[in-house]
């Protein structure tokens, strides 16, 4: 159940007219009242004596019984409350009582002390009713409706309970500010399939990620092609910014521009702000400051961030709440970063794990900036780096990358759990699907060319792996033994042995302290875990043309393998 109040307006009749008339934006069917505040106003939509005149100007008689310089300039108070397509569809009875609820609960009425404000419900569809109310008691008072937004919230959320209803997270106030009615109707109406706020949400997302000044940040800007107006002090200084896209115009044909803080909490100039002068906070390593230039390959800034996703586990799962919060919000830039710089084959997925995660990233709790300061440089290593191939090296490495995001938002997830943040858990729920989802699109290929490769080994090198895993992690061994990645995990155990490392203590470190439970296949993040850790290449196909290939037989048999497992265990 979503309870929304609007705007405030000036004529009650004007809304009524709107309420009981045919709809702009989907169709009015059937414009009834299933409430009012004395139950018996009249209802121009069954009574055909009665007339929308004389509803109005019973709504509006103790506003007008006010002295002109006392009365409210908005005195129409306006609140929908809407149902899920799933949920059952409520009689007009109980639509009724759900809107005598929901005035209670804002300050409209008090039905135990017989004062309150005039109000009606409204209901012309099946899933939601609407709310009119004129914001003066019968006594003059005009209503106290401090928190009126947080109160009907609230009885939302015990309604859901008591009608059955699909059961939404409570939020904390720090969400991002949901478009309005009229912005979706206007994108519906120019044939786009998000609204302009949040396009631009998260253009500004992607282009504050990594970033290293306010120059940056609006070179970044201008770049991703939105119209950028200053808010600028007569002392010179710079206090806000907004941003709009060329093609949204208002009537007059002229910009509609958002202010930053209007798009999101974390995208106002001063939080975005705080960013830059946590890199500064922290100098004890200053050759890793956002401010260096990212050097190298794809292929580098995937690993560094893989490296930095690794450790900034441990932050989430045993730092204290600021740096664990900082650590969640950095792994934002990462996301957007990374969805930025994919090939083709998981950019989607990858944006859809973004935009997800933008949620899971704010809370109540103030990030302790500074130390979250390695994620932070591996969203700018890989802004900064380019796009990816998804072919060879650096498509094996994005695949590294976001196993370690994996882990990463799952740590989140457990942290907002405990925390009670029930949107945010919520959100990186979903966000990890997206990874998961990105990441098989993304290891197919590489895993699939070492599955060949450990397939391949000699039966005494494939039992001298063996007694390595057992030795390393006895009370994973049996499970990694049954998975199609153990071929590709034994692989990469003679690897790292060849590259002149001690693959039990490799294996060993791997496992101790870090999150398994969550994975499908143990085997392939011990893949991943050591090549990173031992600094093993982290592609092996011959070739990105045979990489690239829709026939690479790698792909198909360790994917064919990977595939009958998955069934194997939805049966189990």
């Amino acid at each position: 159940m979503i309870p929304r109040i609007q705007k405030r307006g000036q004529r009650t009749i004007g809304l009524l007219y709107y309420l009981y008339g045919p709809g702009k934006h989907e169709e009015h069917i059937d414009p009834h009242l299933v409430a009012s505040w004395d139950h018996n106003a009249p209802d121009p939509g069954r009574d055909r004596s009665a007339t929308l005149k004389q509803l109005q100007q019973l709504l509006d008689q103790p506003v007008e019984n006010i002295d002109q310089a006392q009365r409210p300039k908005k005195h129409v108070w306006h609140l929908s409350v809407r149902n899920s397509a799933e949920d059952p569809i409520l009689a007009d009875e109980e639509w009724g009582e759900v809107a005598r609820r929901m005035v209670a609960a804002a300050g409209i009425d008090d039905p135990d002390q017989g004062a309150g404000c005039r109000w009606v419900a409204v209901r012309h569809a099946d899933d939601h009713i609407h709310v009119v109310a004129t914001l003066a008691r019968e006594d003059g008072y005009k209503p106290d409706l401090n928190h009126d937004a947080a109160h009907v919230q609230a009885q939302a959320r015990a309604l859901e309970v008591e009608l059955g209803l699909r059961r939404l997270n409570k939020g904390d106030g720090t969400a991002a500010q949901r478009p309005t009615s009229a912005e979706r109707h206007k994108a519906e109406r120019q044939g786009r399939e998000r609204t302009a706020r949040e396009e631009l949400r998260d253009t500004v997302r992607r282009a504050a990620a990594g970033t290293a000044s306010e120059e940056e940040f609006f070179e970044r800007l201008a770049a991703a092609g939105l119209l950028i107006r200053k808010r600028v002090a007569p002392s010179g200084d710079l206090l806000g910014y907004k941003v709009a896209l060329p093609n949204d115009r208002n009537k007059d044909d002229e910009p509609v521009f958002y202010p930053g803080a209007r798009l999101a909490p974390d995208v106002s100039l001063p939080r975005v702000r705080e960013r830059w002068s946590g890199d500064a906070h922290d100098q004890d390593t200053p050759q890793d400051a956002p401010g260096r230039t990212a050097l190298g390959t794809p292929a580098t800034a995937r690993r560094r961030t893989a490296a930095a996703a690794w450790d900034a586990v441990l932050f989430v799962e045993h730092g204290d709440d600021g740096l664990a919060s900082a650590h969640i919000a950095a792994s934002g830039e990462v996301l957007d970063a990374l969805a930025k710089t994919s090939a083709a084959h998981t950019r989607g997925k990858l944006h859809k794990a973004a935009i997800a995660f933008e949620r899971a990233s704010r809370s109540q709790i103030r990030a302790e900036r500074g130390h979250d300061r390695a994620l932070r440089q591996a969203a700018r290593d890989l802004v900064h780096s380019g796009p990816a191939l998804g072919l060879g090296e650096d498509g094996a490495t994005t695949a590294m990358a976001i196993d370690m995001m994996f882990f990463l938002v799952t740590a989140a997830v457990h942290w907002h759990a405990k925390k009670g943040h029930a949107q945010q858990a919520a959100a990186a729920r979903q966000t990890a699907e997206h990874l998961r989802s990105a990441y098989q699109a993304a290891a197919a290929q590489p895993l699939g060319s070492l599955y060949q490769r450990g397939r391949r080994l000699g039966r005494s090198l494939l039992q001298q792996q063996t007694a390595v895993l057992r030795e390393a992690v006895p009370e994973l061994a049996e499970q990694v033994l049954t998975e199609p990645g153990w071929y590709a995990l034994a692989a990469t155990l003679t690897d790292a042995k060849n590259a002149g490392h001690h693959p039990t203590s490799l294996l060993t470190d791997a496992t101790q302290h870090r999150e398994l439970a969550t994975a499908e296949s143990v085997s392939d993040v011990l893949v991943w875990r050591l090549r990173r850790t031992a600094d093993l290449p982290a592609a092996t196909s011959p070739t990105a043309t045979e990489a690239h290939t829709a026939q690479h037989p790698a792909h198909h048999t360790w994917q064919q393998t990977q595939d009958r497992s998955a069934a194997r265990r939805g049966r189990s």
